[in-house]
């Protein structure tokens, strides 16, 4: 079996993410310019065989494409004619930065790092990836509802209730 790549595609930048060879676990793996996506994708393709691509893809509240949609559609052109064995799959990407900025946050990560915009690539296309491989075993479809997103005022009550509650 082969490994799935996980991509949220941006005009500069893009996060890469990979699957481990049983596709349970995704794993952030790299930020890659966007002109040379193709070539690092084709290049990691010599090294593991690749068995699918799950893309992120933008969507309004509603569930309409939102106005970055229209890069996203080119890149998978451009996707599809360099792979056109490989099967590719576009995921809702909705709140996967709000996420990504909470897993640095909960996974410790300094400040300062955390404004490194290519961390917050590399987990989105983690995130996206790990919610399809969940959705697809029967876990938990990834669309969280937009109240149960945390903002930063709340991560930082709970934060202040932790420190307060654990003497730190």
């Amino acid at each position: 079996m082969g490994r799935m790549i996980g991509i949220d595609y941006g005009k500069k930048r893009v996060g890469v993410a990979v699957s481990d060879p049983l596709g349970i676990f995704a794993s952030a793996l790299d930020t890659v310019q966007s002109a040379k996506i193709i070539d690092y994708l084709k290049s990691f393709s010599e090294k593991e065989n690749i068995s699918l691509f799950v893309v992120g893809y933008p969507v309004n509240m509603d569930g309409a494409p939102s106005e970055a949609a229209g890069d996203v559609d080119g890149f998978l052109k451009r996707l599809e004619k360099a792979f056109p064995d490989v099967p590719v799959v576009k995921e809702d990407e909705r709140f996967t930065s709000v996420l990504a900025h909470r897993a640095m946050i909960d996974g410790g990560m300094k400040a300062s790092d955390r404004r490194d915009k290519s961390s917050v690539d590399r987990i989105s296309a983690a995130i996206i990836l790990q919610g399809y491989m969940d959705r697809i075993s029967g876990g938990m479809p990834f669309v969280p509802a937009p109240d149960l997103v945390p903002d930063s005022r709340s991560v930082k009550v709970t934060r202040k209730k932790m420190n307060k509650k654990y003497g730190k």
